[in-house]
């Protein structure tokens, strides 16, 4: 009897100690069927009234975009380098300065800098100095029909003569 309980004993803790082995390495490969979910701030929102944005250039810091207005005249860059993802600065000139990028001539009132690595931007977005492989990106806006807000969707870029009038 006492030697049948020893062997009863000595199975259970090798079941135990197999089952334990098995839930332990088994255990990552259940909880890869259940993926994390990010919320992620929505890509489409209001940034404001037209009328509260002054002629020039103004940073969003919370969203990341440069908000620029001429007139009546509106288009959205994004602050977000191409090359390792820092927040570029806008660096205004002393005077506005006619540039011709890729056959496309435009008064230019500053560039962009990016401090992290020193690359260089037209006020178009377009790189031309630094680590950075590609322009900023340009992305669309657009007025509420609701409100009369600036509507920015961030899943959507355009091109770099886009200009939303109001």
């Amino acid at each position: 009897m006492e030697e049948r309980s020893r062997r009863t004993f000595l199975n259970r803790l090798t079941g135990a100690v197999v089952g334990l082995g098995a839930v332990v390495t088994g255990w990552p490969m259940l909880r890869s069927l259940f993926p994390n979910i990010l919320y992620e701030p929505p890509r489409r929102f209001s940034i404001g009234l037209p009328a509260s944005f002054p002629q020039g250039v103004t940073f969003l810091d919370e969203r990341r975009i440069f908000v620029f207005r001429q007139n009546n005249q509106f288009h959205i860059v994004s602050g977000i380098c191409t090359h390792l993802g820092c927040t570029v600065k806008f660096a205004p000139f002393p005077q506005e300065r006619e540039l011709t990028v890729r056959n496309y001539t435009f008064q230019a009132a500053g560039e962009f800098h990016c401090p992290c690595h020193g690359s260089k931007f037209h006020e178009d977005g377009t790189n031309y100095s630094g680590p950075a492989p590609r322009p900023l990106q340009w992305y669309q806006v657009e007025m509420s029909p609701n409100n009369g807000e600036l509507l920015v969707d961030l899943s959507q870029e355009v091109d770099r003569d886009f200009r939303l009038v109001v």
